[in-house]
């Protein structure tokens, strides 16, 4: 079966049809590999401080956010890739103005979060 393809559409992945927001968990494609799809309009909104017990890529594709990974504050915009490594304690807010639009890839064939805040 790993060598079969596998098609995912909107509707299995994302919040609604008119947005990019949404995830899918590799499982569901036979992968390692669970991508986030991350789209927040508001300034100051973000995801809270969490842990992963694998690495977290994030990259930025439009907008500005601060990122939170560990005990450093990473301001990053369109283009920036970053990386949280695992269980390394991150969160990111959404500088504005303007949406935050990311990519988030996790390396694992499932979403496994351990929320701090």
């Amino acid at each position: 079966m790993a060598d079969t393809p596998r098609k995912l559409t909107r509707a299995d992945w994302a919040k609604n049809a008119d947005s990019w927001a949404g995830h899918f968990e590799g499982k569901t494609l036979g992968t390692d590999v669970t991508v986030l799809f991350v789209e927040i309009e508001e300034a100051g909104k973000g995801a809270r401080l969490h842990t992963h017990p694998y690495d977290e890529v994030f990259i930025v594709r439009e907008g500005r956010a601060r990122y939170t990974i560990g005990d450093q504050e990473i301001e990053a915009g369109a283009g920036d890739v970053l990386l949280a490594p695992a269980e390394v304690p991150h969160k990111f807010v959404n500088l504005g103005p303007g949406r935050l639009v990311s990519t988030d890839i996790h390396l694992s064939p499932e979403w496994i979060q351990t929320d701090l805040e």
